[in-house]
């Protein structure tokens, strides 16, 4: 194989096609058609002499060959991107990069429309996609370029990534008005007594308010476990379960909240990023962003 006869473009769909497993998604996020891309694929399977992805119920799946050489495809385009990066320049005001974004729906409904507002400022002709990224996968899509960022908390694995602290969110009580606790005084036993909605993206595991009312030697009842911030919060509005929340989200919804009555540590959010990004002009602009967002939206619980 002369690389000297082989469009280097290739190999960037290719990657693309591999990432979505779907050659119409793979041109969306390329800014490609449809046509153009398929033509492509029919030029890299000549080179490599195989199909290298076979059409199924569940996508594009890629062939022992394309799963051969996708390790090394991704670690060049890296060391592209970074020679590229790192002496590009980056204009906000006239980029139409679309930033891909790794959050839950709870950092969403706190910064996007922070950042919005920032990027149609600064940078009018950019756009957003946001994904929810499992940590098992966080750093594969990250390295990949997948995402662009991933904001979470410290339970990614960050070996080979880069981060930086973002903010602090205290933790509170939100329940119903008109629930019973809503009045007078809220102990430790009225919490214990109560049932809960609790939110998270894993089948089972503790929150961070468990962790810490295990270690007074107390556990919660926990009547409904979900994924979603939104659907929490609705629950919490037509029933008496109570949810403990970060107060920051609270404040916005038509909830009301009682200071926890033990001590819970705040959520702490991270800006993860790839090494390879760590230069990379656009995207030491989008981290600054970040920061600017959360200062405008969380103040108080900010990182100095």
């Amino acid at each position: 194989m002369r690389l000297d006869k082989i469009d280097l473009n290739l190999f960037v769909i290719f990657d693309a096609i591999y990432r979505e497993r779907n050659v119409t998604n793979a041109a969306t996020q390329l800014n490609l058609t449809q046509p153009a891309v398929s033509n492509a694929l029919s030029r890299l399977r000549q080179t490599f002499d195989d199909p290298l992805f076979v059409r199924t119920p569940q996508g594009m799946m890629p062939t022992p060959v394309a799963d051969g050489v996708v390790r090394d495809i991704r670690k060049a385009l890296v060391l592209l991107g970074k020679s590229v990066g790192e002496n590009a320049k980056f204009s906000p005001a006239f980029s139409e990069k679309v930033f891909k974004l790794g959050m839950n729906d709870l950092a969403e409904a706190l910064l996007l429309p922070a950042l919005h507002l920032l990027m149609k400022e600064f940078a009018p002709n950019t756009a957003i996609t946001n994904y929810y990224v499992g940590r098992e996968v966080a750093t594969d899509e990250l390295k990949s370029g997948a995402i662009d960022v991933l904001l979470d908390a410290p339970a990614v694995n960050a070996k080979s990534l880069q981060h930086m602290p973002l903010a602090k969110l205290p933790y509170v009580v939100a329940m119903r008005p008109g629930h019973p606790l809503a009045q007078g005084d809220f102990s430790l036993d009225d919490y214990l007594n109560a049932e809960h909605v609790h939110v998270s993206s894993r089948r089972k595991g503790r929150g961070h308010m468990d962790i810490d009312l295990h270690s007074l030697g107390h556990r919660r009842n926990i009547f409904m476990r979900v994924q979603s911030y939104l659907v929490a919060a609705r629950v919490t509005e037509k029933t008496d379960l109570l949810w403990t929340v970060p107060e920051a989200l609270v404040t916005s919804l038509p909830l009301t909240y009682r200071l926890s009555p033990f001590p819970i540590e705040p959520l702490v959010w991270k800006l993860y990023w790839a090494d390879s990004a760590e230069n990379d002009p656009s995207n030491l602009w989008l981290r600054g962003m970040f920061k600017r967002a959360v200062e405008d939206v969380l103040p108080s619980s900010r990182f100095c």
